[in-house]
């Protein structure tokens, strides 16, 4: 048995080329992971957990490996749309949603065409037969939810992080890779700085914030790096407890909502999960908690639907091209725009987005 290692978000996927292995990414999924995730390791994650879908269908169905399948599409012995039907048909038969079943196939196809397999757009749309996705229309969240929300919540981190996210339209993630640095809180209109490698468009931005975001960022900061008592055992002298004050290190490099800093790697997506399950906490205990029909492991209401309402609201001011720009959207004729022309259209909006309504 050959192993290769691959390293993917600072952790080692071990590869295996034994056809005897069930549990081990082949050598050449793990290639082409390796090359996506020059590009984007979280991509490179996704694309791996999928492939690996395939390559156990592969085992299951045919008892070979992912590249004798691949060899045998080279030379004509096996077709690939009849392969992708096939799988398509094995994926159906999981409970998986129907936007699941999709990506998984999709990303096959691109993986064959990665390796020189030509895949017509036209008889893979003829051959391949996918189950139609089901959109959902989802309302944008009121200004009464949001103010419900806000003042449910429990402590003062999550209440600036969704306070954040109502105001600005950050995707998620953009919000927690915010450090101390991205932000200028004494300019007007105050604004904050969104590096382009935690972007989905991959594209440096800077976003506007509301007096009153300012006004709770700054609480937040001064809760955060407050002078605190600190009490322990001191195991030289017996044991003894001693109460002493001490003052956090403030670094320009820290992130915003973390709590616990690590000054080498900076990761926030360490902080995704903690700030979901408070956030998850907070619309159980006002009732509005509830999961999607038809997709109990969604809840109606996410961190996403801050996004839709910034969106919604700027748009029914009559700045809809201004909003794509707002909350991050790629193509927006804003984009070029001088940021005095922004600073103005924003400053007209911000009384209706979020200033007049808050109760904190």
């Amino acid at each position: 048995m050959v192993y290769k290692g691959v390293m993917i978000n600072g952790k080692r996927l071990e590869t295996i080329t034994s056809q005897n292995s069930n549990s081990m990414a082949s050598q050449i999924i793990s290639d082409y992971i390796a090359d996506t995730n020059m590009m984007n390791k979280l991509t490179a994650r996704e694309y791996h957990a999928r492939l690996r879908t395939f390559e156990v269908f592969i085992q299951k169905r045919y008892s070979q490996l992912v590249e004798d399948i691949l060899s045998n599409i080279k030379n004509g012995k096996q077709d690939p749309y009849s392969l992708l039907s096939e799988y398509a048909k094995y994926l159906n038969q999981q409970k998986i949603s129907t936007l699941t079943l999709k990506q998984r196939v999709v990303t096959v196809k691109n993986f064959l065409e990665y390796h020189d397999v030509d895949i017509s757009p036209r008889r893979f749309k003829l051959k391949v037969k996918l189950p139609r996705i089901i959109r959902k229309n989802k309302e944008a969240l009121s200004k009464e939810d949001i103010v419900e929300i806000l003042n449910a919540a429990s402590d003062i981190r999550i209440k600036t992080y969704v306070l954040l996210l109502a105001a600005t339209g950050m995707r998620a993630g953009e919000a927690l890779s915010v450090r101390i640095k991205d932000l200028d809180l004494d300019s007007s209109p105050a604004r904050l700085f969104v590096r382009g490698q935690y972007t989905k468009t991959r594209t440096d931005r800077t976003i506007f914030l509301t007096d009153e975001a300012v006004r709770q960022l700054k609480s937040w900061l001064d809760y955060k790096y407050r002078t605190r008592r600190v009490c322990y055992k001191d195991r030289q002298d017996g044991g003894r407890t001693i109460s002493e004050y001490r003052s956090p290190t403030k670094n320009v490099t820290d992130l915003v909502f973390a709590v616990y800093q690590d000054t080498e790697r900076p990761n926030y997506l360490w902080l995704y999960q903690d700030l979901v399950k408070s956030f998850q906490m907070t619309l159980d205990r006002i009732g509005k908690g509830a999961r999607e029909d038809g997709n109990e492991r969604r809840r109606q209401i996410t961190l996403h639907s801050f996004r839709r309402y910034v969106k919604t609201t700027i748009s029914d001011l009559g700045y809809a091209d201004y909003s794509d720009y707002f909350i991050g959207h790629s193509g927006s004729p804003y984009w070029r725009e001088k940021d005095s022309k922004k600073a103005e259209i924003f400053r007209k909006v911000e009384s209706s987005n979020t200033s007049k309504y808050y109760m904190l």
